[in-house]
C-alpha cells in the first residue's frame, strides 16, 4: 500500500512538471539578464541568442529603445502601422519573456486579423476609439469583441486570431504588451494568399468556396513587392 502511494505521488509530480513545461511561455532566466549579441565567440547561448558577459559588456543601450517616440507611417493599404520593440530591437529582453509594440491607426485604419503564436497580448488605447476582438478556436469560433476608448484595455489570448479597427474620424494610438521576447505574428490573409511559394489554387478554392479567378486576384494583391501589410 505504501509503495502504491509513493508511486502515485511520483506520477502526479511528473504530470505537474510536464504541465508546467507545456504551459510556460518563454523559459525563466537563470541569471539577472542575458543581453543578446551576434557574436559566435561568446561562451553563453540562451534562448537562441549568444549573450554578452553581464559583468563587463552590458550597457544601458542594451535595455532601451527610442523607436516608439514617433508615430508610425499609416500611409498604406490598411491605414495602420505596428512598431515592435522585441529582442531584435532591445537585446536586453533576451530571456525576460516580454516585448512591446506601438500601433498607429489612421481614421478607419485596420490592424488586420492576425495571431501571435508565442504570446498573449494586452492592448491599451492611448488615443482614439478602437473596435477590437478575437475569435475562439473550433468548433465554436465565437467572436468576442468590444469598442474601446482612451484608457481602456483588452486581452487577446495566445494563438487566437484578433484584430483592431479605428472606428473614429481621428488618428488612434495603442500600446500592445506581449508575453514573449519574440511573440511572432501571422497575418491571416497574407499567410494564406501571399505565401511563397503560393498555396495551390485547388486548396484555396475548396477551403474558401471561391472561384479560381477570385483566388488568383487575391493572391496577386499579396504578391506585389511593395506591400506593407
Amino acid at each position: 500500500m505504501k509503495k502504491m502511494v509513493v508511486n502515485t505521488l511520483a506520477y502526479i509530480a511528473l504530470l505537474a512538471m510536464a504541465f508546467s513545461l507545456a504551459s510556460a511561455p518563454d523559459p525563466s532566466p537563470l541569471q539577472d539578464f542575458c543581453v543578446a549579441v551576434n557574436d559566435t565567440n561568446s561562451r553563453v547561448f540562451v534562448d537562441g541568442k549568444f549573450c554578452k558577459d553581464p559583468k563587463w559588456l552590458a550597457t544601458p543601450n542594451d535595455f532601451s529603445f527610442s523607436g516608439l517616440r514617433l508615430p508610425g507611417n499609416t500611409s498604406n493599404q490598411l491605414g495602420s502601422m505596428v512598431t515592435l520593440a522585441d529582442v531584435a530591437e532591445i537585446p536586453g529582453l533576451n530571456t525576460l519573456g516580454v516585448s512591446l509594440a506601438r500601433v498607429d491607426y489612421a481614421p478607419y485604419g485596420l490592424n488586420p486579423p492576425h495571431t501571435h503564436p508565442r504570446a498573449s497580448e494586452i492592448l491599451t488605447v492611448l488615443e482614439g476609439t478602437l473596435y477590437v476582438g478575437f475569435v475562439t478556436s473550433n468548433p465554436d469560433n465565437r467572436l468576442i469583441s468590444k469598442v474601446l476608448y482612451k484608457g481602456d484595455l483588452f486581452v487577446f489570448p495566445q494563438g487566437l486570431i484578433h484584430f483592431q479597427l479605428n472606428v473614429g474620424t481621428t488618428n488612434a494610438v495603442a500600446i500592445a504588451s506581449l508575453g514573449s521576447q519574440n511573440p511572432g505574428v501571422i497575418t491571416i490573409a497574407r499567410a494564406v494568399f501571399g505565401s511563397k511559394p503560393a498555396i495551390s489554387a485547388d486548396v484555396l478554392t475548396k477551403a474558401f468556396q471561391l472561384d479560381k479567378d477570385v483566388v488568383a486576384n487575391l493572391q496577386s494583391k499579396f504578391w506585389t513587392d511593395n506591400h506593407t501589410y
